[in-house]
């Protein structure tokens, strides 16, 4: 595990911040999200215990249904597989201590995998259309809405796409690209180039 001061963002070089500089409309908003740890489980859904054991110390349900999600409070619980979840938490060290104590001696998968991977978000009017010009998943909102995800190769490259939300009143989405670590500047890049016709907001959190 690196220590939390030696990380160092895989987006570093890119010099986002100094990025804002774009006159006129900006109708795709991309940042990089940085305050999340993420952890893989894995287990056998249909082994009750085992389920329950899991619930108990996450605070929420797994999701069943495939590409979906379940939320309480800051934490976020992904479908990936039949027996594989990814979580999303702002303490990882902590849930994956609680998850190893709980299911010490069950055939159970606990990995913290916060940093092999990267997130980056695409929010606003066009977003969806810039996501529609990588990948072959249909994310019509009659489709793929709140809360779905889904693993899909996107722009040559494997990446986890999350609808987190949509803004009321309008059809304007917000996506959580996670991606592996080593192709995170070339997916950023892929993204902005294709965001360009739009207008390019750069965010930060």
């Amino acid at each position: 595990m690196v220590e939390p001061f030696m990380k160092i963002s895989s987006l570093a070089n890119l010099g986002l911040k100094a990025r804002n500089s774009q006159v006129g409309q900006k109708n795709v908003k991309i940042m990089e999200v940085s305050n999340k740890g993420q952890i893989c489980v894995r287990l056998d859904p249909s082994n009750k215990k085992i389920l329950d054991l899991t619930e108990k110390a996450l605070g929420l349900s797994l999701p069943i249904k495939a590409n979906t999600t379940t939320r309480k409070g800051k934490k976020t619980t992904l479908w990936l597989g039949p027996k594989e979840w990814l979580i999303i938490t702002e303490q990882p060290e902590n849930l994956h201590k609680k998850l190893t104590k709980m299911l010490k001696n069950h055939h159970v998968s606990v990995l913290i995998v916060t940093d092999s991977r990267t997130t980056i978000s695409i929010s606003g009017k066009h977003a969806r259309d810039v996501l529609k010009k990588g990948c072959g998943l249909d994310l019509h909102p009659n489709t793929f809405g709140p809360g779905d995800c889904a693993q899909t190769a996107f722009a040559l490259t494997q990446v986890l796409i999350h609808q987190t939300s949509e803004t009321k009143g309008t059809k304007y989405a917000t996506y959580h690209i996670s991606v592996n670590r080593s192709f995170a500047e070339y997916v950023w890049a892929w993204l902005e180039d294709a965001a360009q016709e739009y207008g390019i907001e750069y965010g930060s959190n």
